[in-house]
């Protein structure tokens, strides 16, 4: 395949593509979405559809269309629409921003998505608000790309992509989970009781709970799920423990690592949702240690990690969020109570 030599840009400029033998007889959209990643194949598609696409100057609106050696093809999309998501001016904690991707550390209480129950306040508001006319378009509309999610009231690292190329790739790379790539998601969480080993690897299938649409359980007919657990420290007395892990996934389901660790049998601290037999275990704190967990009102569960590899520069990169107030006042309270890990 051969181009004008220009580099490829996105929504709203022309892209020129002459095809060569080795594309002869392919699918217009194969074709365009092999030339450029920039752009997803169905987006590709839904922009031939529209007539976007033209070959040797006629308008071409034909997704199965085989194209022929010497063509010439024009691809001219339209500028990206307007958000339904109205923008927000919603102060972000800015971990790291180019005009690929910004990262950033989400507090504790704001939802990714609006949705019925959170039209507004989300995270997506806010990123159409600070990043304006930086966004380049995710399937034809400004707006931030968001290739993987935190529950509301989970806090840590998240990405977003500002351009399709970026969203493209960044979603590769968590498909994979890390499996042969770059991308590294760690957790650091509460949780309740000591575990058997210092360290495993929970591998549960999961889906949603027939009982309960608002829960996940372990299913045998449920989707691979994987979590790999570190304990990192132990604090306790007798009649209490709770230990503070690390997680890792190899999978990315919803409510993974809180419903995996309840499997086991050591729930996240403060998790209303998969913990309510647990809620009794307060009592049995130290009264400073006791306060604090009934004040969360959230699981205690932080994204500490995240790295990946950057969709145009091809550079690793790592970032980290430090544990939030909240947890960190765990923590401290936590300390005086610490026993010493085995070696």
């Amino acid at each position: 395949m051969a181009d004008d030599d220009t580099d490829f840009e996105f929504e709203g400029e022309p892209v020129e593509i002459v095809v060569d033998e080795g594309f002869a007889g392919g699918r217009l959209d194969v074709v365009l979405a092999r030339a450029h990643d920039a752009l997803s194949r169905n987006r590709i598609k839904d922009l031939i559809l529209t007539g976007a696409v033209s070959v040797d100057g006629r308008p071409v609106g034909e997704p199965k269309y085989r194209v022929k050696p010497g063509e010439t093809i024009i691809l001219l999309a339209p500028p990206p629409e307007d958000p339904d998501p109205q923008p927000e001016n919603i102060p972000l904690d800015i971990l790291y921003e180019d005009e690929h991707l910004i990262v950033i550390n989400k507090p504790v209480g704001m939802v990714v998505h609006p949705a019925p129950g959170s039209p507004s306040g989300t995270l997506v508001n806010a990123l159409i608000h600070h990043c304006g006319n930086s966004l380049k378009g995710i399937g034809g509309v400004r707006r931030p790309g968001i290739v993987h999610r935190l529950d509301k009231d989970t806090s840590g690292v998240m990405v977003a992509a500002k351009t399709e190329q970026a969203h493209k790739h960044l979603s590769e790379q968590f498909a994979d989970h890390g499996r042969t790539g770059p991308l590294h998601r760690a957790y650091l969480g509460f949780v309740w009781g000591s575990t058997q080993s210092g360290m495993g690897t929970i591998h549960a299938p999961l889906g949603r709970d027939p009982g309960n649409r608002l829960k996940q359980a372990v299913l045998r007919q449920g989707r691979e799920a994987i979590t790999h657990y570190a304990v990192e420290a132990r604090f306790g007395e007798p009649g209490w423990d709770i230990t503070r892990v690390q997680c890792q996934l190899e999978t990315g389901r919803t409510h993974q690592i809180r419903v995996h660790m309840a499997h086991i049998g050591h729930p996240l601290v403060s998790d209303l949702l998969y913990a309510p037999g647990f809620a009794t275990k307060v009592n049995k704190l130290p009264d400073e240690v006791a306060g604090i967990v009934s004040g969360l009102g959230r699981q205690a569960l932080h994204a500490a990690e995240l790295g990946f590899e950057h969709p145009a520069t091809g550079e690793e990169m790592l970032f980290q969020a430090e544990l939030p107030d909240d947890l960190q006042a765990l923590e401290d309270a936590l300390a005086p109570y610490n026993r010493a890990l085995a070696r």
